[in-house]
């Protein structure tokens, strides 16, 4: 019955359009009543929660994503890499995809990669020729690769939970990312594969790229100087962190002077609100999860999965399957408290690697970002180019079935995620 009260007021709650952190703290705080604990319980576990050294991570890497679009770094990126392959046919296909990874190496968020890049590059596609729908959703689906490609919220809070290694869970990450990335390469070269009206840029000169490098180098240098210095053995992911804002300030201000002290003020706010919102869903979420394992809810649920099959093939399809349809209302830190409590034990029992495991269901929540009815990519790239929901929603097909299909091959080839992380020790 506590398991029905949990799930069923929370999902009636999301139906209502009640944001999701109020959702789970109602709904849990009728479960703490219901099972007869003392509801001062709520604020000790949610204290507890987020009072992680691995969590400190979190507003540090949204810091540093919002400094490094202050700082001017994404236009840059942008520009470089138009330089390099513009000419190209499709080749802006590539660009958006290629920066849309980098930014995410920086970032660790997909809406925020989305927000970054495509005020820029959906209308420079839609002025070249490529359909402003399939720019829009190549956008959001390219965005989606934030939280895939390290460093990543989404794996930091996994690694929280899971309790594995973080650094090795950001390796595993970056080979999938790359293969995900490719797939929408793919499928946005198909779907603009009966358009003539695109226009193939001139050959840039090799000044021009020198050039263009220059002044994308500090950029660039943002990944190697984060992911180097933590399978370097230098820092932490959470030192990483602030070393990467730090290095961001510095950049903005001094070398490329976009970042005013009139400008920190907004900037501190914008990372202060995003911060405190992902924290505050950490927090209500705990609580959650520490009733459904203290209930023995969890438990239950995953005897019940494991009974279903025996077979290691179905079980793994339906554990995506259960995640790819929470991605459609949940975001990744909310799907990870709620589900990981009974997806764990199954993942032991199937003598799953606890970092594969990491990487795939990431994977599921960053195809869950694209995917109606609650896919926060598509309205962050429809509000960015004025494209109405239902065309993207139209566009959007091709990169879903991109995404699954590299889901299903990472999700059965474990050397693909494992192989970077075999090297840290």
């Amino acid at each position: 019955m506590l398991a029905l009260i949990l799930f069923g007021l929370f999902f009636l709650f999301i139906f209502l359009n009640i944001p999701i952190a109020i959702s789970l703290s109602l709904s849990t705080l009728v479960g703490l009543v219901y099972g007869g604990y003392p509801l001062a319980m709520f604020p000790s576990i949610m204290y507890s929660a987020i009072g992680k050294f691995t969590l400190l991570a979190i507003p540090f890497f949204i810091l540093a994503g919002v400094i490094m679009d202050y700082a001017g770094i994404s236009k840059r990126l942008i520009h470089f890499a138009t330089v390099c392959v513009g000419h190209r046919k499709s080749g802006m296909i590539g660009v958006l995809v290629v920066v849309s990874c980098f930014f995410a190496a920086i970032s660790g968020s997909g809406p925020a990669t989305v927000a970054a890049l495509g005020s820029v590059l959906i209308p420079a596609m839609s002025r070249l020729g490529y359909d402003k729908g399939m720019s829009s959703a190549l956008m959001a689906a390219s965005g989606a690769i934030g939280i895939i490609i390290p460093p990543s919220i989404a794996f930091v809070i996994y690694a929280s939970i899971a309790d594995v290694s973080v650094s090795k869970v950001f390796s595993g990450g970056i080979i999938p990312g790359v293969i995900v990335g490719i797939a929408y390469v793919i499928a946005a070269r198909w779907s603009s594969r009966n358009n003539d009206k695109i226009v193939i840029q001139p050959k840039a000169s090799k000044q021009e790229m020198w050039v263009a490098f220059k002044d994308a180098i500090w950029g660039l240098l943002t990944p190697v100087i984060i992911l180097g210095g933590i399978y370097g053995g230098v820092f932490t992911p959470t030192e990483a962190a602030g070393v990467a804002v730090v290095y961001g300030l510095f950049v903005g201000i001094f070398i490329y002077k976009e970042i005013k002290i009139k400008n920190l003020w907004n900037l501190f706010v914008d990372s202060a609100v995003s911060s405190g919102v992902v924290m505050y869903i950490v927090a209500c979420a705990s609580v959650f999860a520490w009733l459904l394992t203290t209930s023995h809810i969890a438990s239950d649920f995953s005897a019940w999965l494991l009974n279903l099959t025996s077979s290691k093939v179905l079980l793994l399809l339906l554990i995506n399957v259960i995640f790819l349809i929470a991605g459609c209302f949940l975001d990744a830190s909310s799907a990870f408290y709620i589900l990981l409590p009974i997806m764990i034990p199954i993942m032991n029992t199937l003598n799953v690697d606890l970092v594969h495991a990491g990487v795939f269901l990431t994977v599921n929540m960053a195809i869950g970002l694209i995917t109606p009815p609650v896919g926060i990519n598509l309205y962050v790239a429809c509000r960015i180019s004025g494209t109405t929901v239902s065309e993207i929603c139209r566009k959007i097909i091709p990169f879903i079935l991109a995404g699954i299909t590299a889901l299903l091959v990472i999700t059965f080839v474990p050397q693909i995620t494992m192989f970077l992380p075999n090297f840290i020790k």
